[in-house]
């Protein structure tokens, strides 16, 4: 494994890491300034939407695994394909569970770090049990 597939596996571990502590700067900080989300049924949208968004469920718990399947390193930009899943719980003790495939990709920035840039997230709602 090369430097950059480590550092941009990092990322996601970060992230998860980040948002189960509910550390949303450290989200944040993980993408570029155009970041763009594509994701089923809505608009894409960018960094201040997604921060919105996470700021209005900042007392839901989030947790979350990764099954990164592929990682391709083309000089400064990347994809990686992932199986995520995600719990999210409520203040009022629901539990939202959501999985699907991710293809993420990366820019490797001026200051060396790898951050998202494009997000393609195919997460969907499972079935209640």
């Amino acid at each position: 494994m090369t430097d950059d597939e480590r550092a941009i596996r990092n990322v996601v571990d970060t992230w998860l890491a980040a948002s189960k502590a509910g550390d949303l700067p450290t989200v944040l900080s993980l993408m570029t300034d155009d970041v763009l989300f594509l994701t089923p049924g809505q608009a894409p949208f960018g960094k201040e939407a997604f921060a919105a968004m996470s700021s209005g469920m900042k007392d839901a718990q989030v947790d979350g695994t990764s099954d990164i399947q592929e990682v391709q390193v083309f000089g400064d930009i990347a994809y990686l394909r992932n199986a995520l899943r995600i719990v999210i719980t409520m203040p009022d003790g629901k539990v939202v569970r959501r999985s699907g495939q991710t293809l993420t990709i990366l820019r490797k920035e001026a200051d060396g770090k790898w951050r998202l840039v494009r997000d393609a997230n195919l997460v969907v709602a499972e079935a209640a049990d």
